[in-house]
């Protein structure tokens, strides 16, 4: 009798390029940060510039791009978050600030406005089939209009000492709370993403809807989750904003938009390549405000930010769509 012949099993080793790919935004927000602190070490190097103005005062940024990720896993844009941020913040110091409603009041009050325009924007755009870039751009107008009405174009301040003590006073080794909210919630969206259900059925319905409408997946109703979801955060955020900057002005809260966008795109470039991720888009976040404040600390002109924010919001897409096309052709 033969012996039989053992074939060599080869292992398989890492693959380095993944990793690489998974880490890459860790590495250069890394380098990022040593080329400020070589270029600018006397005023960037301070861990005041990362305690109060990198981790605490970007809070809101974090939050509503968090928000923003889940309608982006469905495969809906939701351009109307900045408002609804704008909104929330003009509400809360209306109520609390002017009317002198009672703080947990107002804070339900901008809850229940992001809940509303969340059904509203899912409803236009589930019912009558209208792509969500639209739906959205026009509640974000409309908005708007609603935010200049009540505020009567006017900043308002003198909001309860209490939310300003609990969002940027009160501090945890020195970070404001404000950032640990933010983390929170971070990890609260990885673990709907990574281990329920409906994390799963966000990814399957944003990868193919008529595939997954095909397997007995509710299409109508993840999306219409995802929008609500969207925006509820996004009126969540503009009450940390008033938090933070202890008022609520007209129009400062949409220059929020195109970071959050910018921060959603590159992070789904990195972690979990591929895909929008909570770890991605906190890590973008960071990525962007360390380039931006390391241009301020070395006295480049503020519309820079915008250049820098643009820039990173068209390289984000067109490595987000090279990383998905290479996933799709099994590559990776």
């Amino acid at each position: 009798m033969a012996e039989e012949t053992q074939v060599p099993v080869k292992e398989k080793g890492i693959d380095w390029l993944l990793v690489l790919e998974k880490y890459a935004l860790i590495l250069a927000w890394i380098a990022l940060i040593v080329v400020f602190a070589f270029v600018a070490p006397a005023s960037f190097l301070q861990w005041p510039t990362f305690s109060s103005i990198i981790f605490g005062s970007q809070a809101v940024l974090v939050v509503l791009t968090l928000g923003l990720i889940i309608p982006l896993t469905a495969g809906d844009f939701d351009v109307s978050v900045a408002a609804v941020l704008t909104f929330s913040a003009m509400i809360l110091a209306v109520l609390n600030a002017k009317m002198g409603l009672p703080l947990w009041q107002a804070v339900l009050a901008c809850l229940a406005m992001g809940l509303i325009v969340g059904f509203l924007n899912a409803f236009f755009i589930i019912f009558f089939r209208i792509h969500s870039l639209i739906v959205t751009l026009g509640t974000a107008s409309v908005i708007q209009g609603l935010i200049l009405w009540i505020s009567s174009s006017q900043t308002l301040s003198g909001v309860s000492p209490g939310l300003i003590d609990w969002v940027i006073v009160n501090r945890l080794f020195d970070i404001p709370l404000a950032f640990y909210y933010a983390m929170a919630l971070g990890v609260i969206i990885w673990y709907v993403f990574e281990f329920t259900p409906i994390g799963r059925r966000l990814l399957f319905v944003g990868r193919g809807r008529e595939v997954a409408r095909l397997s007995g997946i509710s299409v109508v109703r993840v999306r219409g989750v995802a929008l609500v979801a969207s925006s509820v955060i996004a009126a969540l955020a503009g009450i940390i904003n008033v938090g933070t900057t202890g008022g609520a002005d007209p129009l400062s809260g949409l220059t929020f938009l195109l970071p959050a966008f910018a921060a959603a795109f590159l992070g789904a470039t990195s972690i979990v390549p591929g895909r929008f991720n909570p770890l991605g888009s906190i890590i973008a976040v960071f990525f962007l405000v360390t380039g931006i404040t390391g241009l301020n600390f070395l006295g480049v002109d503020t519309f820079v930010q915008n250049m820098f924010n643009g820039a990173a919001l068209i390289l984000a897409v067109s490595l987000s769509q090279l990383v998905r096309g290479r996933k799709e052709q099994g590559l990776t």
